[in-house]
């Protein structure tokens, strides 16, 4: 863990182009990896750099007095604008209490970016909208756990329609939105 602390102006660090002592870590890290990955070829030997940043859920919460009729349809999307795939999986992560490390694969299922991590414990696809079929794709694969965006289902009904096919093709996994 490492504090984003600025370089010192000057500095040999600052010269090198480096902004923070974080930068400075990541890129010692590079280079170990790239000589790593030259004596093991094929091997990863990768490594994730994150950040603190606020949650990526909505803040909906609104005592019933202090919200206006207007008001509600600006309460309606579950995640904050602008999040990723990438920091909506991370958030999962965190609130399943898996472990940050676990191998993550991307893949695509009929256009639909979707992330599979240790071999399937999770699967998750954070498209704005998702269809049946893709939900059908995942289903049949066989997760522990999947997760969608609540607001990727065009209805309620098609939030359910989806709940109901992993209770036929996969009744074991756990399924949720976000």
């Amino acid at each position: 863990m490492q504090l984003d602390e600025d370089c010192q102006t000057g500095s040999v660090a600052a010269q090198h182009g480096f902004r923070t002592i974080a930068d400075i870590g990541r890129e010692r890290l590079r280079k170990a990896a790239n000589t790593l990955g030259n004596l093991r070829k094929g091997e990863d030997v990768g490594f994730r750099s994150l950040h603190v940043d606020s949650s990526n859920r909505t803040d909906v919460l609104r005592a019933a007095d202090d919200t206006e009729q207007l008001e509600l349809s600006a309460l309606e999307p579950s995640v904050v604008a602008g999040r990723t795939g990438d920091d909506l999986l991370f958030q999962v992560l965190i609130d399943w209490g898996l472990e940050l490390s676990l191998p993550i694969v991307r893949d695509e299922v009929d256009g639909y970016e979707v992330f599979a991590v240790d071999d399937d414990a999770l699967i998750a696809c954070f498209a704005e909208s998702v269809t049946p079929e893709v939900v059908r794709v995942i289903a049949e694969s066989g997760p522990l756990r999947a997760v969608f965006r609540d607001d990727a289902f065009e209805s309620d009904a098609a939030r359910i329609n989806a709940e109901q096919v992993f209770r036929e093709v996969s009744p074991a996994t756990e399924v949720r939105t976000i």
